[in-house]
């Protein structure tokens, strides 16, 4: 039996990267899936968005794995565009069992010297996006009475702050508070609530750019506050994270909510 058999997942972020690893990872073990991604940058980064293509990519690449796919582009800023988007997906599938709410950005800049837009996109985005997906979902969930996993996307910045990060380490930090409390909400509608933390992921966000390597060659210090124990690999592969996921939100899991899985080469260990 497949470890995802029969069910439903929603997956935010979806048209490339560690979204598309997961969906894909789903996919094979027998879950239908419900995707979303803005397919467009949300803000100013220094890599490039997803485009609908991505997302398309996305949809046929599960299609091929005999799955039935319900899609839209959406920002998990519109919290009611995600509910639409849930609504649709349980109607056509049936049920929803198991939410990754991954989507996300990174920016840098030291604290003082960034736009107050610069703060507030990051926390819309990177934290009020996953209280948004959740609150699209969770009513559904709990209506079928099924139980569920939900997997929130964090960072090592959401343990260990990071220089040059303080708005990224600031909303993934308030993802695991977020995350705990809901793990205390939903325990007793069998619903499980964890997050992921990777560290450097080989994927257009998750690779330094010219932003972060402006930063840390202007403010050499931040080197000391950087740790990585594994070097074999080097960096994560989006499927390292999406195994993770993929842990989290089958049974072989049953016994943890409100946990912080640590994907990250040791990161969070100096």
């Amino acid at each position: 039996m497949s470890k995802l058999q029969g069910k439903v997942a929603f997956v935010t972020g979806a048209a490339r990267g560690q979204g598309r690893a997961e969906a894909l990872a789903f996919a094979r073990e027998g879950a239908d899936l419900i995707l979303t991604d803005l397919c467009a940058s949300p803000t100013a980064t220094d890599y490039p968005a997803p485009t609908p293509d991505d997302l398309a990519e996305t949809v046929a690449l599960v299609e091929k794995l005999d799955r039935r796919v319900v899609h839209a582009i959406a920002d998990v800023r519109d919290l009611s565009a995600l509910e639409a988007l849930v609504s649709d997906g349980v109607s056509q599938l049936g049920r929803l069992d198991v939410v990754v709410a991954n989507a996300g950005i990174v920016t840098w800049g030291r604290f003082w010297e960034m736009s107050p837009q610069r703060w507030q996109d990051m926390i819309d985005i990177n934290l009020t996006g996953v209280f948004n997906t959740m609150r699209a979902a969770v009513p559904a969930m709990i209506e079928a009475n099924n139980g569920g996993s939900i997997i929130a996307t964090s960072s090592v910045a959401g343990i260990k702050s990071l220089p040059g990060q303080s708005h990224y380490s600031a909303a993934k930090a308030g993802v695991v508070g977020l995350v705990k409390s809901a793990a205390l909400e939903l325990a007793p509608y069998r619903i499980r609530v964890n997050s992921v933390h990777p560290w450097g992921v080989r994927t257009p966000m998750g690779e330094m750019g010219a932003e972060a390597q402006k930063v840390f060659a202007d403010n050499p210090s931040y080197a000391n506050a950087m740790g990585q124990v594994l070097f074999d690999p080097p960096i994560s592969e989006p499927e390292d994270i999406a195994a993770g996921v993929l842990f989290l939100a089958s049974d072989d899991s049953r016994t943890m909510t409100g946990a912080q899985l640590t994907l990250d080469h040791g990161a969070t260990k100096i």
